[in-house]
């Protein structure tokens, strides 16, 4: 199994998506968004550099193994350099993996209700 993710502010809904993922098989890959793909998508640095994100998601025992995501353009090499039968994504990506479908099994999982990076930093700001 493998997924993706920014995994900025480690929240409960992080740890909800990777348990489950993990829960799939026996072997959880992780790919984590570089600072500079996550400012190309987000326009905004991640709070916490690519280097605490890599530890923070290394340190899980669900997962066995973190990678530095540098571009979405790479993402079918990822899936075939090692080997994922299972690509987890977030509900709110959709539909946008299934073009991978042709390597892989695609699965979205719901999201964890109320929470979000995004909402908890507009917390913070007030």
């Amino acid at each position: 199994m493998i997924t993706f993710g920014t995994f900025d502010l480690f929240h409960y809904g992080h740890l909800r998506i990777l348990q489950r993922a993990a829960s799939l098989g026996d072997r959880l890959i992780v790919g984590v968004s570089s600072d500079s793909l996550n400012f190309s998508k987000k326009q905004r640095y991640p709070i916490y550099s690519e280097k605490e994100r890599l530890d923070i998601i290394a340190s899980l025992k669900c997962v066995s193994c973190v990678f530095l995501e540098e571009t979405l353009e790479l993402k079918r090499e990822y899936l075939l350099k090692y080997q994922a039968n299972i690509l987890v994504m977030g509900d709110d990506w959709k539909g946008k993996f299934d073009c991978f479908s042709d390597i892989c099994n695609v699965v979205y999982f719901k999201r964890t209700p109320s929470i979000s990076t995004t909402d908890i930093i507009e917390r913070i700001k007030i």
